[in-house]
């Protein structure tokens, strides 16, 4: 497997080295605006069309029923049953590790400040189907909703030739307190959980990830409806040193290429040029050499292709290319790890160690594999409890409270023109 490598590139080459491919979604723009306007007006009946249409499949109901559930049970084996249940607790713990306490703060004598922490209501989770039915999804996305007190939790997922969802996405929807879920897929799911129709739930956030259409959709919808963020092509970047082991960091580079042909795969080796050469031919044998057992090559030989190879001399300049790349998953596989995070500021979610391989975080250690993609974790977290609450402010003032603070509303009032937010505290004052 041929790659691309660089040594000790400058700040300038290393931007351009790690810059994501560009994707052009503007040739489906229009057949997004199609189907978002065709669920908004015609409500189910669009959602039955797209289904005969894009998943070749004629539906007699949007809704999955007791009954499938019932028979989706059965169909579970007891090994999966066991691991969903294990990394549904680690994720559920680690979650309500994460629920906020709202302060309370007297900032002044008879001025008390408050934060509330509320749920949001009624939140709509997107499962893609695709190449892989991604059931952990289903975890990662409505175990915290549920742990933040979310009231209706609603899935949509696009539904098998057989006209029926996937039995372990739907046994993972009922272990995590799903409310109901749509055998939707595509663009019409994200327009009918936006816009609501008679079978499906207007929500007030979106979640999840999906294609370029879902995608679009998303963004389409976001000036009316929450959502969590826009996902890309997922992505990985390892560090290693000349101690690494190269099986172990050859297989987290290619966990993340097997995902789509647009994933991308980098690999950061702390070393001498020399040193690094010699570390980079041990990492493509062990590379070639698991290429060779593993299976979806339709997508690993693509991604592969978008994928490179980066030598630093210093730990520092590691940890630059790290923070300008801002990696979705960032693998640090050497002997401090620890040390070397203090200097990241820019990454979706980290795992320290040789035995820290990022599959973990992707189905059971516990943390959240909803991540920001495409450099945007120089500014956004990946989900969280935190994503499905929302923080009220309260405030209690007192006659006193606003008697000490009064002359100081009404100047700034007054300096901004605005008469009649300072009369607001002249008549409570008189």
């Amino acid at each position: 497997m041929d790659i691309k490598s660089y040594y000790d590139p400058s700040l300038s080459e290393l931007d351009k080295i790690v810059s994501r491919k560009l994707q052009d979604d503007s040739s489906i723009k229009d057949s997004v605006v199609e189907i978002l306007n065709k669920v908004k007006e015609e409500g189910d009946d669009a959602l039955y069309y797209y289904s005969e249409k894009f998943d070749s499949v004629k539906l007699d109901s949007l809704i999955v029923s007791e009954r499938e559930f019932e028979e989706a049970e059965g169909l579970v084996s007891d090994d999966m049953k066991k691991s969903l249940e294990i990394a549904s607790k680690n994720i559920r713990a680690f979650h309500e590790a994460q629920l906020p306490e709202g302060e309370c703060v007297e900032v002044m004598d008879g001025i008390k400040l408050e934060r509330k922490i509320v749920p949001i209501t009624t939140v709509g989770l997107y499962v893609p189907g695709g190449t892989a039915p991604l059931f952990s999804t289903v975890l990662m996305l409505s175990i915290p909703a549920k742990v933040a007190g979310c009231k209706n939790i609603v899935l949509s997922t696009p539904p098998m030739k057989n006209g029926k969802v996937n039995p372990i996405v739907l046994y993972a929807a009922k272990l995590s307190g799903v409310s109901d879920v749509y055998k939707i897929g595509g663009a019409g799911a994200i327009a009918a959980m936006a816009y609501g129709t008679d079978s499906v739930s207007k929500v007030d956030k979106i979640f999840g990830p999906g294609n370029r259409y879902v995608s679009t959709a998303k963004m389409m919808v976001s000036s009316f409806v929450s959502i969590d963020m826009l996902a890309g092509p997922s992505e990985v970047m390892v560090v290693a040193n000349s101690k690494s082991n190269p099986n172990f960091v050859a297989s987290d580079f290619l966990s993340q290429a097997e995902h789509g042909k647009d994933s991308q795969s980098v690999l950061t080796i702390i070393a001498d040029e020399e040193e690094g050469e010699l570390y980079k031919e041990k990492f493509l044998e062990a590379l070639d050499s698991q290429l060779k057992i593993l299976p979806r090559h339709e997508y690993l030989l693509p991604s592969l292709k978008n994928s490179k190879i980066i030598i630093e001399p210093t730990v520092e300049k590691a940890q630059i290319a790290v923070n300008i790349y801002a990696p979705e998953h960032l693998v640090v596989n050497i002997d401090d790890a620890r040390s070397f995070i203090d200097g990241i500021s820019n990454a979706g979610s980290i795992f320290l160690g040789p035995y820290a391989c990022e599959s973990a975080g992707d189905y059971a250690s516990g943390t959240n594999h909803t991540l920001p993609t495409s450099g945007w974790a120089v500014s956004q977290s990946g989900v969280s409890t935190d994503s499905f609450i929302k923080k009220i402010t309260v405030q209690t003032i007192s006659k006193a409270g606003l008697t000490e603070l009064g002359k100081t509303i009404i100047t700034m009032a007054e300096g901004e023109g605005l008469q009649a937010h300072a009369n607001a505290v002249k008549v409570r004052m008189k």
